[in-house]
């Protein structure tokens, strides 16, 4: 059974004041987090190689609609003891779509993941992810990420797709309300 979250992108036009926010708001700082994803080529939802500085990397399959505001994400993580030869094997069969590299300071705020990531190439943004249980019906999780977004300002410049989406130029859903 895959995992659910709600989620939620914006540019991060001052991520020192968000950080502020996060620790105002008692959020836990867990660190940096230096991140590669390598999306590949796949018929339905998204599939990468997430390798991490200093941790085990992941094959990440996730569906999620494109579009503005909060929205529900179901995803799969598998830990991946072979990146390099599971990403040679991936590259052959299905094809590079794009690379996305990131720095993520990560805060932890309840079940929420605060990240303020900095992609290369990019900018800055910040990220909310509400982890949802699986009897989850998503309103605690979406209330939640409501209130952050208001707390942390995120409605001026939202982002309704993936950063490898925004890597390869294909960012219709913004907003600048």
């Amino acid at each position: 059974m895959p995992r659910r979250n709600v989620e939620l992108k914006a540019r991060d036009a001052d991520p020192e004041r968000s950080a502020a926010v996060c620790r105002e708001l008692g959020a836990e700082e867990s660190g940096v987090l230096v991140q590669r994803d390598t999306y590949f080529r796949v018929p339905r939802g998204r599939l990468k190689l997430r390798e991490e500085v200093g941790a085990e990397a992941h094959l990440v399959s996730y569906l999620r609609p494109d579009r503005l505001g909060p929205r529900e994400s179901r995803y799969r993580l598998v830990p991946v003891e072979q990146p390099d030869g599971l990403k040679a094997a991936l590259s052959d069969s299905l094809g590079v779509v794009a690379v996305v590299a990131k720095s993520r300071r990560l805060f932890l705020w309840e079940n929420v993941r605060i990240h303020l990531d900095r992609v290369d190439g990019l900018g800055d943004f910040i990220e909310l992810e509400a982890a949802a249980p699986p009897d989850s019906d998503l309103s605690r999780e979406e209330g939640q990420v409501r209130d952050l977004r208001t707390r942390l300002g995120m409605d001026g410049d939202l982002i309704g797709v993936s950063y490898c989406d925004l890597v390869l130029g294909s960012a219709p859903s913004r907003s600048s309300s």
